[in-house]
């Protein structure tokens, strides 16, 4: 309860320290734009299809693709060959002249443009297999080799291949409700990863002759059409990664017979393709909720590694409502396998892995999966598929549908060091992570990577300090994003960028995101409101295809709390945080005026002036007061106030009122552009600490300085803003009074 004491006080002190302020021309510019304005100058207009409130609308609709494929691999000459039968269904309210396709694997081809549009340099020293690889060797004859693109009665259609897209040319429109059936035969060489780069391709061990394979893009894949940009047929430069289509999938993977593999979806035909021991430790394994089954075990593996099948086998997989297929095979693999109980259902958390990653990832890998799926799920939806596969492949963290690849392994002498094993879990939840953003909760990577990079990331960051390891997260943290978004604004750009545009991809597309949404859940929003909303969000767009409006919108239409100030500053801008003290004054109380305020006019409510008496308080820097004077507040000291207080308080009022005895203004400024909460510690000279937090509307009518008014019983000792580093504010040498000298990294 607030103490009528201070109420009489206030005004005096306000309006005694009233100035009119000039707004100069430079000033007025910073005010036209208005920070807190809302964003509908921003924002696409609500419509049909996704509606004010962040919901898709009762018009919404999203195409469908089905894929029946069959691929063969040759391991000895690394190629893959395929066919595949689509069905395209035009769920759109618009009849389509014709269809796009993707096909990535061009991005990597003779005549691509990827190349040609990099920057290059001479590096002077350079290891003799790199200088080899660069300038001697002929390349890998890369890309798609299309054989045939036909109709369902087998008649070949017209088609034109432009870069990474194919466009499949209709001989009538396709309408509304209608679907089309085509199919396509395809082949292509499959690159060395390590030595090539790229998102799939195989591992070498070249002692052994072996490959590991992680196969991905590996056939020709529907673009998406939408309601809000037609087809997303935006080239694959090798940035933005890949827009699609839901639909169900029935794959036959063909590999020599001696491989163990997995893949997005289920494996229909277990029984065929593993021995009946290893199909008897899966089903243990699916009873298994504290640890890892082995199915595969590293015996088995090192007898299949040192021999070569002129076998083949068959694995057949069936995906329901997926956006994408991913494989890996070897001969070399282990395969482990545990459940995982969610709220509703029973999952399987399962990795494939080297006895070169032995023993960090038996030991590791399928528990983080699993506490991936446990933690992801508890803050959106429960994981609707039926596995997650954690892949162990050297210098890669890509996922897929149920299935991703990721990077991490011990020494040559199987040590691992405590930073290899921290790294490999990060690279394991973020990647088997990315099954709810973007596979599931379906974004577009090609135009707006941060919506699945930087949500991801903050929900990876979430996870892993659910942990309760202390890990040491690298993303996430506001303070970790400091540096970055300090840095020359001639090497920043918003979050709201397209991939391929941003020059620290890193930072703008995983971190800075990642940092926002942390801030706004454990500052801004507090839990209980972001906590809510965000799971709204993720449930509203599920087996969706969301754009960053909906996101922004739902945010707000589900907590009650105002975000356009925040989203216009984080994520349109390059604005930066820096909160400072500007100034601190302490005031004395006193019923004599010192010489500024003998002629101030106090007003008292809406009408007429107050003829007092007044409490006068003075300002420790004025000299007109003697030292003596400058003392603590004590009530019966200063007669008038304490007559006031015996005549309109009784005795019981009288012993709950506050006791203030220190008065102190703080004027805080914003060299920063962004705006943030102001966070304030206050210590006390007997070293007892109080905490106050101000909403960022405190900038509303000011965006350079803003005011607090302190009344207390003790004398402070310290006053520090963000002390817990919450808000990324870039300089802290303001950040504190009585000032203090902030040690450099050196020291």
């Amino acid at each position: 309860m607030k103490k009528i004491t201070l109420l009489f006080l206030f005004p005096v002190i306000l309006f005694a320290q009233e100035k009119t302020t000039t707004v100069t021309p430079k000033q007025s510019e910073k005010y036209d734009t208005n920070k807190f304005s809302q964003m509908y100058d921003l924002l696409a207009t609500p419509n049909m299809f996704r509606t004010a409130s962040g919901a898709p609308g009762p018009a919404y609709y999203q195409q469908q693709a089905d894929y029946k494929i069959d691929v063969e691999l040759d391991d000895k000459n690394a190629k893959l060959s395929g066919s595949e039968t689509v069905t395209y269904y035009n769920n759109s309210p618009d009849s389509l002249e014709y269809l796009w396709v993707q096909l990535d694997q061009n991005q990597a081809a003779k005549n691509s443009q990827s190349p040609l549009a990099e920057n290059e340099k001479i590096e002077q020293v350079l290891p003799a297999e790199k200088f080899a690889n660069r300038y001697l060797k002929k390349g890998l004859e890369r890309g798609f080799n299309i054989e045939y693109v036909k109709d369902a009665k087998g008649t070949s259609l017209s088609y034109i291949i432009n870069q990474t897209m194919m466009r499949i040319n209709l001989v009538t429109p396709l309408k509304p409700g209608e679907k089309f059936i085509f199919s396509t035969k395809w082949w292509y060489n499959i690159n060395n990863y390590i030595q090539d780069g790229g998102r799939s391709g195989y591992e070498p061990f070249e002692k052994e002759g072996n490959k590991l394979y992680v196969i991905a893009q590996f056939y020709p894949r529907m673009a998406v059409y939408n309601d809000v940009e037609g087809w997303q047929n935006m080239q694959f430069w090798g940035g933005g990664e890949f827009a699609l289509p839901f639909g169900n999938f029935d794959v036959n993977v063909t590999v020599p017979a001696d491989h163990v593999m997995d893949a997005t979806g289920e494996l229909m035909n277990r029984s065929e393709v593993f021995t009946a021991a290893q199909v008897k430790r899966y089903e243990l394994a699916q009873k298994s909720f504290d640890k890892p089954v082995v199915i595969v075990t590293q015996a088995e593996a090192e007898v299949t590694e040192k021999g070569f099948s002129n076998k083949k086998k068959t694995w057949k997989f069936s995906a329901k409502n997926v956006r994408d297929f991913g494989i890996a095979t070897s001969r070399k693999f282990i395969y482990d396998a545990m459940a995982v109980q969610l709220s509703t259902k029973v999952v399987m958390a399962e990795s494939l892995y080297p006895k070169e990653a032995n023993p960090l990832w038996g030991e590791t890998s399928t528990r983080t999966v699993a506490h991936t799926l446990k933690s992801y799920s508890s803050h959106t939806f429960d994981y609707p598929y039926p596995k997650a596969v954690s892949v162990s492949a050297e210098d890669q963290g890509m996922e897929y549908p149920m299935i991703c690849w990721n990077f991490g392994r011990p020494d040559e002498n199987g040590v691992t060091s405590e930073r290899t094993k921290n790294g490999m879990m990060g690279v394991v939840i973020h990647e088997v992570g990315h099954n709810f953003f973007p596979m599931i909760v379906n974004s577009d990577e090609r135009q707006w990577t941060w919506m699945d990079e930087g949500l991801n990331s903050f929900m990876q960051y979430m996870a892993e300090q659910e942990l309760g390891t202390n890990f040491p997260s690298n993303r996430g943290i506001p303070s970790k994003i400091v540096p970055y978004m300090s840095g020359d604004q001639k090497f920043l750009e918003p979050i709201m960028s397209n991939s391929e545009n941003i020059i620290q991809f890193g930072n703008n597309a995983y971190g800075k995101p990642a940092a926002g949404l942390n801030i706004l859940r454990e500052t801004i929003m507090g839990r209980e409101l972001f906590d809510y909303a965000f799971k709204v969000y993720a449930n509203r767009w599920k087996f969706k295809h969301p754009t960053p409006e909906d996101f922004f919108r739902t945010m707000e239409d589900a907590s009650a709390v105002d975000l356009d100030w925040f989203f216009r500053g984080w994520f349109y801008s390059t604005d930066f945080v820096d909160i400072g003290i500007n100034e601190v004054k302490q005031y004395y109380v006193s019923e004599t005026p010192s010489a500024d305020l003998k002629d101030v006019k106090v007003r008292k409510g809406r009408f007429g002036l107050d003829k007092g008496p007044f409490v006068y308080l003075v300002s420790d820097k004025n000299t007109e007061l003697k030292v003596s004077d400058k003392k603590a507040l004590k009530i019966e000291e200063v007669k008038l106030l304490s007559e006031y207080v015996d005549q309109k308080f009784t005795p019981e009022e009288r012993s709950t009122l506050k006791t203030p005895k220190y008065f102190y203004e703080v004027e805080f400024n914003k060299p920063g552009g962004m705006l943030m909460p102001i966070i304030v510690e206050i210590t006390y000279e007997d070293g007892t600490v109080e905490n106050f937090k101000y909403p960022a509307q405190i900038w509303r009518k000011n965006n350079d300085t803003a005011k607090k008014v302190y009344s207390t019983e003790k004398a402070i000792k310290k006053i520090q803003i963000d002390p817990k580093l919450e808000t990324a504010d870039v300089d802290i040498t303001n950040n504190s009074w009585p000032k203090t000298e902030v040690k450099s990294k050196f020291d």
